[in-house]
């Protein structure tokens, strides 16, 4: 009986660790703070991969930049420095102009025509990060990104001189059309940005607007709805192909409901924020026709630099897209 009972217990031993051997570690940056909506979703992500595995695979996400900054999280991704890491996809522009075509101001500026866009710019985008040895998860936009300032601002010319937050090369073009001083600032640094006068002026979402307490820092907020750009879950490939296929299975099971979800929460997040910036004392404007006439111009002119650098692919986008 006691050789049984040893025999037994050893043959758990070692099934217990053989289940920690295939138990899996994997560390995810993340550029934005953990309030952030898209951060929410990815923490929902992981917990929904390692509830679906029963911890064959835990995901530890880095929020805010802590692990990698923003500009590298893609190259640590590619190179298997982490296995998973989220960006935004137009900082990729400048390998190639088609993963910054949902920043193109006002080429689709509602959440109907985002859906479709991705829908058009999901195989190429695919395709491309293949080759970089990556593979898409999951896609969410921001919500319509809208214009802070910190004085009132009726044209383009009032733009003209200000010194302009970017934070890719699609942004920069649009602060150059427009008469700005690009300055690149990451998230995390925008209210010191703002609160030294490093930067007067920034297009992006109520959500970070909201996030970063804008109120402290500027004075306007101009619906302006110019684009809804996306965020990017991506996965190493050689990091997932090493997954046994069930867990590879639950990892994209819970990036089809982490996509879904994260759409639904930033719908939600656009009049909650709004009104969040409007609560705690910044003027919310509507765009006078002048401004909005402008912008279009600039927005039309991006549109047909976008077209002759993008070549066949961003052609074939646009095909898609416009159909």
């Amino acid at each position: 009986m006691k050789m049984t009972r040893y025999f037994t217990g050893a043959v758990a031993a070692l099934a217990g660790m053989a289940m920690q051997v295939q138990a899996e570690a994997w560390d995810m940056p993340t550029p934005y703070p953990d309030a952030t909506f898209h951060t929410v979703n990815v923490h929902e992500f992981a917990k929904d991969v390692n509830e679906a595995t029963d911890g064959a695979l835990e995901i530890k996400v880095h929020s805010a930049g802590s692990l990698f900054k923003h500009p590298e999280i893609s190259k640590a991704v590619r190179s298997g420095q982490v296995p998973a890491g989220e960006f935004f996809l137009s900082l990729l522009a400048n390998d190639n102009p088609v993963f910054g075509a949902d920043s193109l101001p006002f080429l689709a500026t509602s959440y109907d025509q985002a859906e479709r866009l991705w829908a058009a710019q999901k195989d190429v985008i695919s395709d491309l990060l293949d080759e970089q040895g990556m593979m898409v998860l999951y896609a969410v936009p921001w919500p319509p990104q809208g214009l802070y300032t910190t004085k009132e601002i009726n044209s383009v010319e009032d733009l003209s001189g200000l010194k302009f937050r970017t934070y890719n090369a699609t942004l920069e073009e649009f602060a150059n059309l427009a008469g700005a001083a690009p300055t690149q600032v990451e998230v995390p640094d925008i209210p010191q940005a703002f609160s030294t006068g490093r930067v007067e002026a920034m297009i992006t979402s109520p959500s970070t607007g909201a996030n970063s307490k804008a109120w402290d820092f500027l004075s306007h907020y101009t619906d302006i709805q110019a684009w809804i750009p996306k965020n990017v879950v991506v996965v190493n490939k050689r990091a997932f192909q090493r997954l046994d296929e069930g867990v590879q299975q639950a990892v994209l099971d819970a990036a089809a409901e982490a996509e879904t979800r994260g759409w639904e929460m930033s719908r939600a997040e656009t009049d909650e924020k709004v009104a969040i910036l409007e609560e705690n004392g910044i003027t919310v404007v509507e765009p006078s026709d002048e401004l909005m006439e402008g912008l279009r111009d600039i927005g039309a002119q991006m549109l047909e630099n976008w077209k002759a650098d993008a070549g066949d692919a961003g052609a074939a986008l646009l095909d898609a897209y416009q159909q």
